[in-house]
């Protein structure tokens, strides 16, 4: 414990160096596909342009995301530089930033024994690591830290900055991805429990900002009510998912993966070995190899997962609805918060009109998580820092694989080379 105390900050820099360079690794070999290509379009039109398209990506049943910050968060930085590495530069600068408003939360509360188990599991975690890519849903760990971060600063006393950026997190996530209900749908909750004390007039501050960055997409949609329906209308309906029982129990499911590592299958199931230019039995060999260590580790780590929310349930049961009894301690508030996270899991796959995938709900991984390292800080300090050892040569691997072969990166893919070549073809570059 001591010896962790004294080389915190060494081993966090070194680690946060480490998750830097894989996300650069990622960035250069992402697949250019219609989910970057929507952005590029946007962010390159505003930047060459100026040209501003005031809705966001479209969406799966429900139209295009409200808002334009997905043009602003490409546009200005290739404004400030020209590069098609710039709206990635940006989206790391993002990334990072959530990694330490989460850890100022964890510093609050716990020891730099559990600070570091937080870090190896949501900084270098493929869950994580694997978002660098541009595409709406890889901005929303940000706003899910600002979200907790900000709530924290108000469990004790009220604040017009922190009630205004809690606001903002909650509408600027709106701007990037319908899974910002879930974070309304804690907010609710924290208000049911008593767990924040709210300043009204920041929350109306932020309100109105909100709005007012809206203007821009309400008058896009009186002039073309179809940026509000998506073209592939499967006549699905709000409430959907509370009528099928599966598509609540994926959500569920999803929830307990998040704190595993059973890693999608857009990064453990498309690899190919084809890199290797080795013959067809030996890459099979390759395959079949990769795919039985990841589905083993993933099984035993599911149930670790599903072990760890458990003993999670336990700590907090007969806590979880009592509005007039007070938080007794910072690591109640935080696994209270935890269990509004899964209530908005719960209610937003009610709502939901698709079936969710793991994208819908990754703006709760970094509180789905918590269990887990709370887990581990209780049960399983006697196997610590060994098994973190083990757990970041395994995340760099996994990483390394998922950059070199997967569904969404490749090795022989140079993003920077594609985006200008897609960018010369679609839009004309400034002289």
């Amino acid at each position: 414990m001591q010896e962790i105390e004294k080389r915190f900050t060494l081993i966090q820099i070194s680690l946060l160096v480490l998750g830097l360079l894989l996300a650069w690794f990622y960035a250069e070999h992402q697949i250019l596909t219609g989910d970057q290509t929507q952005m590029l379009y946007k962010g390159y039109m505003g930047a060459y342009k100026q040209t501003w398209i005031n809705y966001g990506n479209a969406a799966s049943a429900v139209g295009n995301v409200p808002g334009s910050m997905i043009s602003y968060v490409v546009a200005l930085p290739v404004m400030i530089y020209d590069s098609p590495m710039a709206p990635m530069v940006f989206l790391f600068f993002l990334h990072l930033l959530s990694y330490f408003l989460l850890d100022a939360v964890i510093k609050d509360i716990y020891k730099a024994d559990v600070r570091l188990i937080f870090l190896v599991l949501y900084w270098l975690n493929p869950w994580f690591v694997f978002e660098n890519i541009l595409y709406n849903p890889s901005y929303l760990f940000f706003f899910s830290a600002l979200h907790i971060w900000s709530a924290y600063k108000q469990k004790d006393k009220s604040s017009f900055l922190y009630s205004t950026l809690h606001v903002l997190a909650i509408g600027l996530a709106l701007q990037f991805h319908y899974s910002w209900i879930i974070l309304s749908l804690i907010s609710l909750y924290l208000l049911y429990r008593n767990m924040v004390k709210v300043n009204w007039w920041g929350v109306a501050f932020a309100a109105l900002l909100i709005g007012i960055s809206l203007i821009p997409y309400l008058q896009a949609v009186m002039q073309n009510s179809a940026i509000t329906h998506h073209a592939d209308d499967t006549g699905r309906y709000i409430g959907w998912g509370g009528v099928h029982v599966y598509p609540v129990l994926k959500s569920f499911i999803y929830w307990l993966r998040y704190g595993s590592f059973f890693f999608p299958n857009k990064l453990i199931a498309s690899a190919h070995f084809d890199w290797l230019g080795a013959s067809h039995i030996v890459q099979m060999i390759f395959v079949y190899a990769y795919k039985a260590v990841l589905f083993s580790v993933g099984a035993f780590t599911l149930y670790i997962s599903y072990k760890a929310n458990r003993y999670f349930y336990d700590l907090v049961k007969g806590k979880l609805f009592t509005r007039n009894e007070a938080v007794k301690t910072k690591e109640e508030w935080l696994l209270l918060y935890v269990f509004g996270a899964l209530i908005g899991v719960f209610i937003s796959s009610i709502l939901s009109p698709i079936i969710f995938s793991y994208w819908h709900l990754i703006i709760v991984f970094p509180f789905a998580i918590i269990p887990v390292v709370v887990y581990l800080k209780d049960k399983g300090q006697k196997y610590m820092p060994k098994a973190l050892i083990a757990i970041v040569i395994y995340f760099i691997f996994i990483n390394i694989m998922g950059a070199v072969d997967s569904r969404k990166y490749s090795i022989s893919t140079d993003y920077v080379k594609d985006t200008k070549a897609y960018i010369a073809k679609t839009i004309q570059t400034p002289q």
